[in-house]
């Protein structure tokens, strides 16, 4: 089955298709064969202009682990030979400060039904029972439902195509890597907690998940996003641009306003 045939993601291709047709329309005295190129970046800062909010929970909740790290550090030393005991306490630090060891996971998901949104609209030839105009549609003539690889692998990839993506990839790589130098948070190393089973297992319930690996691949999605850039239609490539750079200027704008640096230097050391 397709996919995109399912009633929930139909009505949001459904629903992308009329906002990019039309944004694209509007911008197009002003960009002419480019519009519906550019249309997907405005389309883009929308979304993540809505989207704010999540985005400072994610500065707070960065803020929050910031400052439980030396008592997280603290209950490791202490529950060293209990680890069971030990992950019971982080739980219950986390819960008394109303904090999510998951949240910086949030932005990343909320985006992914624009993602496969706009990534459908523009790899269908049909929406909504009607041809899909946007196939139409170029930026320096790549067509905007081509992908690099497509193009490497049918032997279509000219010098302009390779430099438009080139240039977006490089920009997508620039960004990865100061997102990653001036964002990427402290997390406590967590040690493994042995098998509900075992012979020192002394506490029961759910234990609190090690995340410190999972905080070093979040660190390196931007690179990632770089890869991932090179397979999809240029019109989701362009949108992988657009968010990845709104992600470093969103962070360091609200790290500013909320003055993350100030509230770390203020934090003793463990």
């Amino acid at each position: 089955m397709n996919i995109y045939e399912f009633p929930p993601i139909e009505l949001l291709v459904n629903a992308a298709y009329w906002v990019v047709t039309w944004l694209t329309t509007l911008l197009e005295p002003l960009a002419g064969t480019a519009s519906a190129a550019l249309a997907i970046v405005v389309l883009t800062i929308i979304v993540r202009a809505v989207l704010i909010p999540v985005g400072l929970s994610q500065v707070r909740a960065g803020i929050t682990r910031k400052r439980l790290a030396p008592k997280i550090t603290e209950l490791q030393t202490r529950y060293k030979k209990t680890p069971e005991l030990m992950q019971q306490k982080m739980m219950e630090l986390y819960k008394e400060e109303k904090a999510s060891p998951m949240a910086g996971c949030l932005p990343v998901l909320a985006q992914m039904p624009v993602l496969m949104a706009v990534y459908g609209i523009f790899i269908q030839s049909t929406i909504g029972g009607h041809a899909n105009d946007l196939l139409n549609h170029s930026l320096l003539g790549v067509p905007l439902n081509a992908g690099f690889v497509g193009l490497l692998t049918g032997g279509n990839l000219s010098v302009v195509s390779a430099a438009v993506f080139g240039v977006i990839v490089i920009i997508i790589a620039v960004v990865a890597a100061l997102s990653r130098h001036l964002l990427t948070p402290d997390m406590p190393q967590t040690p493994p907690v042995r098998a509900s089973g075992s012979q020192n297992s002394t506490t029961e319930g759910p234990a609190m998940p090690d995340l410190s690996g999972v905080t070093r691949v979040l660190s390196f999605m931007p690179f990632m996003t770089a890869v991932i850039a090179l397979f999809v239609p240029l019109a989701a490539t362009l949108y992988l641009m657009t968010t990845t750079a709104w992600t470093l200027t969103e962070r360091l704008v609200l790290n500013r306003v909320l003055k993350v640096h100030e509230q770390e230097e203020a934090v003793p050391a463990a």
